[in-house]
């Protein structure tokens, strides 16, 4: 008898061995799933309905923006045959309550002037007037009708103190704008179109650039590779309307020397400032023989809008590398309000959106 209790002992050890070792992990799964399906439920009954607004600006953890993504995702470049833009004949006019604003500016140049400093050059510029997208019909790809104004450099400054109190009370942003509808504005608001390029070089370094302490909008903070805005008296030949490509190769070429045989250039959408009502064209450039050191040593040689920039960063363009550098704690609350889109939009574009929010996803939950 001891030895079958010896023999039923072992077998007993065994099979409960046995049975831990295939059952145990698969009942502890369906017991925790058990528990968060609970849970969810339990919590879910106290939940109420919820709404949010269609339309949010680009963010990326503690990174909040103003740029609103209106057309494009960065993997399906927007074609410049599918890019349509229609200048009206009729010039901007600021309302009356705004118009001593644009004199005061024009004041403030004279004064300069007459110090011996340099003026406010009052520019030909174009305001917005509206923006449409829409598909073509067989491939469903992008298509982008830009509607602009003429306007000026002094219409743009006095437009852009949108919190300065009117006579009423009131402000031009609680007058003229609907925080629930972002892309509906007057034009004489939205004075300001312009390019944003990300350049990468062809050792695969994204160049970085920070506005220079001297520029009068948005001075030292961290911008696009290359930022330009469009020039009636440059950009328009005759009476023809703009080319934003065009655009953006100048920029290419006044702020890095660049030279439209030495780059490919992929417009990836239009993204709106809806804090500055600020339009502009997401570009991405890739150099296809400089290097970083190449172009370094290019632009120690002379660049026509040298002074606008203070600072530039080549930063690895990976996307583990560029999400962290737009994260880092001297960068993350120092972003103009469009940069960081671009360049997520330019890494979507090259390792595709699945990739780069993964990556994204593993660093902000680290943070």
């Amino acid at each position: 008898m001891d030895g079958i209790d010896v023999v039923n002992g072992v077998v007993g050890a065994v099979l409960g061995m046995l049975f831990a070792v295939l059952f145990q992990q698969p009942l502890h799964d369906a017991w925790y799933r058990l528990r968060r399906r609970s849970t969810s439920a339990i919590r879910s009954l106290g939940r109420q309905d919820e709404s949010a607004p269609a339309w949010r600006a680009f963010s990326l953890g503690p990174l909040q923006t103003s740029a609103l993504i209106v057309e494009g995702d960065g993997e399906l470049p927007i074609s410049p045959e599918t890019v349509h833009v229609h200048v009206l004949d009729e010039e901007v006019t600021l309302p009356s309550d705004m118009a001593g604003w644009r004199d005061e500016i024009a004041a403030e140049s004279e004064r300069l002037q007459a110090e011996g400093r340099a003026p406010l050059w009052n520019g030909p510029r174009y305001a917005v007037e509206s923006l449409d997208i829409s598909r073509t019909a067989l491939e469903e790809r992008p298509e982008v009708h830009l509607r602009l104004r003429p306007t000026d450099y002094y219409t743009f400054l006095a437009a852009q103190q949108l919190d300065r109190r009117l006579p009423d009370g009131t402000t031009p942003r609680s007058r003229y704008l609907d925080p629930d509808e972002p892309l509906k504005a007057p034009a004489f608001l939205q004075c300001s179109l312009g390019v944003n390029i990300a350049v990468v070089t062809a050792d695969d370094m994204l160049v970085v650039t920070q506005r220079s302490d001297r520029v009068r909008m948005a001075p030292g903070v961290w911008n696009s590779s290359v930022n330009e805005g469009l020039s009636r008296h440059i950009d328009s030949s005759g009476r023809n309307a703009p080319d934003l490509h065009a655009v953006a190769r100048r920029g290419m070429r006044e702020e890095l020397s660049l030279e439209a045989h030495e780059y490919t250039l992929t417009l990836l959408a239009f993204v709106l400032d809806v804090d500055r009502r600020a339009w502009s064209g997401h570009f991405y450039a890739r150099l296809q023989e400089l290097k970083s050191t190449d172009l370094q040593a290019r632009m120690s040689r002379g660049v026509a809008d040298r002074w606008e920039h203070q600072t530039i960063d080549f930063v690895p363009f990976r996307p583990t590398t560029v999400v962290r550098y737009l994260l880092r704690d001297d960068r993350v609350h120092r972003w103009a309000p469009t940069a960081p889109a671009l360049y997520h939009l330019a890494l979507v574009h090259v390792f595709s959106r699945r990739t780069v929010e993964r990556v994204e996803a593993q660093i902000l939950r680290r943070l």
